[in-house]
């Protein structure tokens, strides 16, 4: 089971806090700090300690079951799903907001979408190197 503390709370962060929640996972599928099969804390351990209402958790795991990240199995807990990293079609419609965000923010700075493309690369390239280097680990 991933330990609460994998995910941290932002009281300073624009997202609400479920939407936190959602991000920390996504981004532990992604580098494979969460693992396909992997089980989630439940709704009330997760809640106490991150020191928010279950309900919001509970939003939280919704949001990521809808897309397909999680499943819960009645009785036995809630998991990454073994195809979490394939579903294409949900990421697709959830990243595009946040590509949005991502442009008008760099506009905002000055950043042409040429020097976005690269910044872009390099987090792509840090991502790998991050998952090569744990796959070594183990």
């Amino acid at each position: 089971m991933v330990p609460p503390s994998h995910i941290h709370i932002t009281p300073g962060d624009d997202a609400p806090i479920y939407r936190q929640i959602v991000r920390q996972v996504i981004a532990g599928v992604a580098s494979g700090d969460l693992a396909p099969g992997e089980r989630l804390p439940s709704l009330r351990a997760l809640a106490k300690a991150l020191v928010v209402a279950p309900l919001t958790v509970k939003k939280a795991y919704e949001v990521l079951e809808s897309d397909g990240l999680i499943e819960t199995k009645q009785g036995q807990g809630t998991f990454i799903r073994i195809d979490a990293a394939k579903s294409k079609q949900k990421a697709s419609e959830r990243l595009h907001s946040t590509l949005r965000r991502l442009v008008i923010e760099a506009e905002v700075a000055g950043i042409e979408p040429h020097e976005l493309q690269t910044l872009i690369q390099q987090a792509t390239q840090a991502l790998q190197t991050e998952r090569r280097t744990k796959g070594d680990r183990a």
